[in-house]
Parts: C-alpha cells; sequence; structure tokens
C-alpha cells in the first residue's frame, strides 16, 4: 500500500503505466472477432472449449430450464431469492424514473416550423454478464431491467457456458439464469433469449449475428479486458454502454468519526470498503483520501488485519500491493481536485458535512454521500446501476442506465407562412457560404416567388 502526500500526486498520476497490455490484448481479440464473423457458430463454440474449457453442444439455452433455474433457486436458497427479488424492485423502481426524464415533445421555434423529438427502444438488445471465479449474478438484473424498462422489443443475454452442455450448468450459470428468469418476472415481461457464449467471441456474434445468436443494436455489461476490447472494436457494428476497464474506488475521509475504541469507526470502515473493492482481482484500484499521516498509518494497519490469512497471494493483496494508494491532503479544495483528476467509478463521501462536497464533485461513476452509504449497496441492492465507467472516463459519461436503450430521434414539419421562407432564406445563404450549390439550390426551390 503506497502512501503518498497530496503534492506529489500530480507526478505519481502521470506516471502510472497504462494500456500496457492493450495492443497484445487486440491482435488476439481481433482474431477472435474475424473468426466469428467468417465461421459463426463453430467459432464461438471452438473458443469456448479453448478458454471457457466448455463444450455446448447447443448455443442457446432451452426457456425451459431457465425458468427451472428460478425455481430451483426459490427452493434451495430462499435467502438470496429474496435478496434478489428486493434488489430487482429497487433496480426497476430507479430505472422507471430514469425513463420518465425521456420524453417526446414538438415546439415551434418560428411560425410554421415544427421541430419534434421521439425517444424509441431500439430493437434487440444484448447483456453480458460474466462468469469465471466470481459468477456476477447482480449484473445480469442490473442489464436486463434497464432494458426491459425502456421498452427493447427483443432482449438477449450472453454468459460463459458452465460444465459441459446444457445438461451440466455450474451453480454459478444456473444463479445467472435464475436472475434472468427474476428480471424478466420483476417487469412483467416474457424470458430474455439466453446464449453460453462468453468472452471476446459472444461479443463478436452478438455484434455480426451467427446462425443461432441474433445480431444485435446494443450489447451492454461488465467484462474482463478481452470483453472490453471486443467492445471496444465491434463499436459502429452495435452499439455499446462504455469501454470498462478494472474496477476502482475512492474514498475520501475527514476523519470525523476517529476516538472511538482501539480501531476508530472511520478507519474500519475505509478498510472495509477498500477491501472489499481490492478483492474482485489484482487489477482493481482501491484508494483513499485522509487529513493525516496518523490515519493513513491506521488505514494501512486495518487492511493488514483484514487481510488477516487471506493476504499474500490473494486477488486483494495483490491489487493493494500493485495500486492500493492512501493520499493525504491538505484541504477540502485539493481533495476535491484530486478526486475529479481520478475519476472514480465509485466514489465514497465519509465526511461529516457530505453536501458542502457535493457540488463541486464533477468526475464519478456513482457518489456514495455519508459513512452509511456503502459502495457494496449501489453493487446489489439500493437500486443505482453497478456497471459503471472506469479507467477515468467518467470524465465524460455515466453509468449503465434506460438511455443506452434508447435513441433521441428528432423531426421537422413544415408549413407554409413567412417562418417557413425565412428559414429556407437562411438555409440558403449557409449553404452558399460553405461552397455547397446543390444545398443552396435545394431551399431556393421551396422558396415562394419573390
Amino acid at each position: 500500500m503506497k502512501i503518498i502526500n497530496s503534492n506529489e500526486f500530480d507526478e505519481y498520476w502521470k506516471k502510472l503505466p497504462r494500456h500496457e497490455e492493450e495492443q497484445a490484448v487486440d491482435v488476439l481479440v481481433k482474431e477472435i472477432i474475424a473468426a466469428v464473423r467468417n465461421e459463426g457458430d463453430e467459432a464461438v463454440k471452438r473458443y469456448a472449449a479453448k478458454f471457457d474449457k466448455a463444450s455446448p453442444q447447443a448455443l442457446e439455452v432451452p426457456p425451459e430450464l431457465v425458468m427451472e433455474a428460478l425455481a430451483g433457486l426459490k427452493k434451495e436458497d430462499a435467502a438470496l431469492a429474496e435478496a434478489l427479488a428486493y434488489s430487482a424492485q429497487n433496480i426497476k423502481c430507479f430505472a422507471m424514473l430514469q425513463k420518465e426524464q425521456f420524453k417526446d415533445f414538438e415546439s415551434s421555434p418560428s411560425p410554421g416550423l415544427f421541430t419534434g423529438q421521439r425517444v424509441i427502444p431500439v430493437e434487440k438488445a444484448a447483456v453480458y454478464v460474466p462468469g469465471g471465479r466470481f459468477p456476477l449474478i447482480s449484473s445480469a438484473l442490473m442489464g436486463l431491467i434497464p432494458a426491459f424498462v425502456s421498452g427493447v422489443e427483443e432482449l438477449f443475454l450472453a454468459s460463459p457456458p458452465g460444465g459441459s452442455g446444457n445438461a451440466e450448468p455450474m451453480p454459478g450459470f444456473l444463479r445467472i439464469l435464475a436472475a434472468a428468469a427474476l428480471a424478466a418476472e420483476t417487469c412483467g415481461r416474457e424470458l430474455p433469449r439466453v446464449f453460453q457464449a462468453g468472452g471476446a467471441q459472444a461479443i463478436a456474434a452478438l455484434a455480426f449475428g451467427t446462425e443461432s445468436i441474433p445480431r444485435c443494436d446494443v450489447i451492454v455489461g461488465p467484462g474482463n479486458k478481452y470483453v472490453a476490447a471486443a467492445k471496444r472494436i465491434i463499436f459502429g457494428e452495435a452499439g455499446i454502454d462504455f469501454v470498462a476497464g478494472p474496477t476502482d474506488v475512492l474514498i475520501i475521509s475527514d476523519g470525523f468519526d476517529r476516538g472511538r475504541g482501539a480501531l476508530p469507526g472511520a478507519v474500519r470502515l475505509i478498510a472495509a470498503d477498500m477491501l472489499a473493492q481490492a478483492e474482485h482481482d489484482a487489477d482493481a484500484r482501491a484508494r483513499a483520501l485522509v487529513p493525516d499521516r496518523q490515519m493513513a498509518d491506521a488505514i494501512v494497519s486495518a487492511l493488514e488485519t483484514g487481510l488477516g490469512a487471506r493476504g499474500g497471494g490473494s486477488p486483494a493483496a495483490l491489487s493493494l500491493e500493485a495500486g492500493g494508494l492512501i493520499i493525504i491532503y491538505k484541504d477540502m479544495a485539493e481533495a476535491v481536485r484530486i478526486a475529479n483528476v481520478i475519476a472514480p467509478e465509485h466514489l465514497e463521501l465519509q465526511v461529516e458535512e457530505g453536501r458542502r462536497w457535493i457540488s463541486s464533485l464533477k468526475n464519478y461513476g456513482s457518489l456514495f454521500v455519508g459513512a452509511a452509504a456503502a459502495e457494496v449497496l449501489g453493487d446489489y441492492s439500493a437500486g443505482i446501476n453497478h456497471t459503471l465507467p472506469t479507467s477515468g472516463s467518467a470524465r465524460f459519461t455515466g453509468g449503465l442506465s434506460v438511455r443506452h436503450f434508447l435513441k433521441t430521434v428528432t423531426s421537422l414539419r413544415c408549413e407554409e407562412g413567412a417562418g417557413l421562407q425565412r428559414a429556407l432564406d437562411a438555409a440558403r445563404v449557409i449553404a452558399r457560404a460553405e461552397g455547397l450549390g446543390f444545398h443552396a439550390q435545394s431551399a431556393e426551390a421551396r422558396q415562394a416567388p419573390r
């Protein structure tokens, strides 16, 4: 765990290695994409055998198996089923409020001119859900529910195949199937079509279509560096939410909760949330901004205690060793500046007066205000989406929402009158200025005789 003073931050940040593996990853991903484009299902299955150690006989999962997975979950793990149902309702409520912000309208900026907007859902959307060591059950809810709420006509879910085919899916894959069924149940919609396909090959199949997998208009969801690279490369063939990198958190504390026992409250919560972030994988980044060295040292000690026997080669330990960072700041303005430069995926304000900070903080995926607002609530159950911009991309985009499944299209309707003639005249003049004579003639053809 590295500790630096705020005056060292800019130099530290400038020297951080970025995209060091991107070229090698791109070479392999482009090869996979080309194979899927040319060979379809055969390539998807071949890469499943190579990377996922699975050989699904059929890529599409039968709907009965999806429903059986939900019934099995409710029977065998009622607590998890109940927790997912609670989360699904909260995600749905939040998504519905987001949808209300997108309105159709028509207005008349000038007599005879009527400009309008329609908000239309895409026809086909796909949600990618990672498998691997930590099958992200919650990502199925986070991706499917906003898509259902947006009104997408056809929804698909892809996740790495489990076991040796449809007959023997792994428990994690079964839970993902159950979450997909629960998302549909919560939204009163038909089941999404589910495919046993993972990695870059799944993204390529969804972008181009294969014999079994339909071509989609939009592909969303988190994934590893190969999935991220594939989404970046196929963008244009299909829409995407954004290109996600390693997950990260930044926690700002003013130390207000110190002084209660051997392990102060603020330190305990900061360490808990940094460890939660670090356990994703060795590339995850857990960082904190604190007011003094005493608190920084206390956090390091709490992290070491928290790791305990799981230290050493655990993902959390490797993550903290490789990129864990505590920055000691001088004042609020300096802390805010550094936070805006980092543009974290998750930004926690464990401070006494959170509202004083909010207006100055501009760059983050989600903001968690107050010590009680744990990032884990955003990850799972509060209703906000956990698919968020990483690697500083919060500078220019927000997290996954209903907007990723909606198109805002515009319209123009005209009626004869002085307003129309003035607009045509302005168009003619601007077209001539740009040297586009036929544009000018198109306007002139509609102008009334003078």
